[in-house]
């Protein structure tokens, strides 16, 4: 009985010595192993390689202790920084950081906890920011050439925690928000409306001169077309009236009877196409009825 309890109490101990032994490395993970706080190795670092090559089922001693940390990259959201930019205007600016853990041994000997990174962390980009941006105007950083602010950003804070040993990498900054504090924001409007105000009047008055050259454009052009016009239907008209005469005249050449018969009808035809014409005529006129006066023809 005595046996069987101890037997009982051995097996336990190794169960507990071997669920102590026994831990589970993600690809996403990295593991510190600590021996009475002192560090041993790492398992799964990262290396460059974003699946981690090494996860699994791993082993160690029961008095190891296993830190797990993260091979994700990972993000520091910071509280809005006051700076100046080159023309000492005041702006807040909005900014996140993106980093990976490359180095575990010093990450963890310097912070052990993300919050402990952001604080020790804080200094370094409000610093960072301020130097890149104070560089330039507030237009370059709301929508000017951003990407090259944040690389220089970038490269500021990389070189100041790598010379810190904080065992990471910079791999991305962001501004989320850049904009005026609320104590200059209505005199900043008022003067940026005013500007626009000043741009649009002028615009306008460019147009208003635009439109009247145009439309004065516009008169001569068509004074011009309009007189061209009128030459070319004179030109033409007269053209006709030559080329009627010439052709009486033909007519007139070849039976002047037949000239003076045809002339008499278009007199007819104008004078006698109204309904209500009256004409007061000698029944011996000679000159408008002969040809009405005799079926012969008109008197001689």
């Amino acid at each position: 009985m005595k046996r069987s309890f101890l037997a009982i109490i051995m097996a336990v101990i190794v169960g507990i010595g071997l669920m102590l032994s026994v831990y589970t490395v993600k690809e996403m993970e990295q593991a510190l192993i600590l021996q009475f706080g002192e560090y041993k190795r790492v398992v799964n670092p990262w290396d460059g390689n974003a699946k981690g090559s090494d996860a699994g089922l791993k082993y160690k001693w029961p008095w190891e202790q296993v830190v797990i940390l993260d091979r994700r990259n990972l993000e520091l959201d910071f509280d809005p920084v006051r700076i100046r930019d080159v023309n000492s205007n005041p702006l807040l600016v909005d900014a996140f950081v993106r980093y990976r853990i490359t180095d575990p041994v010093q990450y963890y000997q310097r912070f052990k906890t993300e919050a402990r990174l952001k604080t020790s962390f804080k200094p370094i980009v409000e610093a960072s920011l301020r130097d890149s941006l104070g560089k330039v105007d507030t237009p370059t950083i709301i929508a000017g050439k951003r990407a090259e602010l944040m690389q220089d950003i970038q490269n500021a804070a990389n070189a100041a925690a790598s010379g810190a040993n904080y065992g990471i990498e910079v791999i991305d900054v962001r501004i989320k928000r850049a904009d005026y504090p609320d104590e200059v924001a209505e005199s900043v409007f008022g003067r940026m409306r005013a500007d626009r105000f000043e741009v649009a009047t002028d615009l306008r008055e460019k147009g208003k001169e635009d439109a009247a050259r145009i439309e004065n454009d516009a008169k001569r052009r068509a004074q011009v077309i309009l007189a061209e016009a009128r030459e070319e239907a004179e030109r033409t008209k007269g053209e006709g009236d030559a080329e009627r005469t010439r052709i009486y005249a033909e007519v007139h050449s070849q039976d002047a009877e037949f000239y003076q018969f045809y002339r008499s009808m278009e007199a007819y035809r104008e004078g006698l196409a109204g309904n209500e014409t009256q004409y007061i005529l000698s029944p011996d006129s000679d000159e408008y009825l002969s040809y009405l006066g005799s079926q012969s023809g008109r008197k001689r």
